[in-house]
């Protein structure tokens, strides 16, 4: 008779290699956004602005409708900057070049840097995009695994491999499946550097809505790459994405 208890040890074992406050954090998020999509409807846009960004800042979680409305409400607010970063965001989700007119057409540029998508970053994003699907979906062919070795102990061994595999699987999945960090230029003008100092040479002279893949980080610098080269850009004059 298998050990029920064991089992079930190991089930929530496997589900906390997720987040384990996931579907309290949904449940919240969905009530707040439906409150600020009515205040959106009823043209309250500040209100509703408020908590879109209580949502992507301090829930670091959003959807692209709600990206665009918040670039609507920041662009009617002369925003131009923030409303750039919420379109990138968008961007990111749905890579079509109408999106890059219209920061062309806020950031009065007629050509942006870095919003170039490999078919290797396509797929890279769809991963991330499903991350969480992916994660539950090893965790349960572990846990599947697992039980099928407790009811038949004469076959123990044959789930043993595909077990271990699934828990790395699941851990990779959850662990090491990211996109690199990625922001958009908002201060004007910026001065890209090829040190992390004011005395260092000047790469380029840019204005916003550029965006650039960021490195790592020194001291006030982000370490980026500009052009397919290492460049250094003051954190004050971006935002992540």
């Amino acid at each position: 008779m298998p050990n029920l208890k064991w089992i079930f040890i190991v089930f929530l074992s496997a589900i906390s290699l997720l987040n384990p406050h996931l579907a309290d954090c949904q449940a919240n998020n969905l009530a707040s956004l439906q409150k600020a999509d009515s205040l959106f409807s009823q043209k309250k846009y500040k209100e509703a602005l408020k908590i879109y960004e209580d949502i992507l800042y301090e829930e670091n979680t959003y959807s692209p409708a709600m990206l665009l409305k918040m670039s609507f409400i920041s662009e009617g607010m002369g925003e131009f900057g923030q409303a750039s970063l919420f379109l990138s965001r968008y961007y990111e989700h749905n890579p079509n070049p109408e999106v890059i007119d219209k920061i062309k057409s806020l950031t009065n540029q007629s050509r942006l840097e870095g919003y170039e998508l490999s078919d290797q970053d396509r797929f890279l994003s769809v991963l991330v995009e499903y991350k969480m699907e992916i994660t539950a979906f090893f965790a349960l062919l572990l846990v599947v695994c697992l039980i099928m070795a407790f009811i038949l102990p004469g076959k123990r061994s044959v789930f043993v491999l595909p077990a271990s595999v699934f828990l790395i699987l699941a851990f990779v999945s959850n662990n090491f499946i990211h996109t690199s960090e990625t922001a958009i230029v908002t201060g004007s003008p910026v001065l890209i550097m090829d040190s992390p100092s004011a005395a260092g040479n000047l790469v380029r002279r840019v204005e916003a809505g550029h965006r650039v893949t960021i490195s790592s980080s020194q001291d006030i610098w982000y370490k980026i790459t500009w052009e397919n080269r290492e460049a250094y850009i003051k954190k004050s004059d971006v935002s992540k994405i």
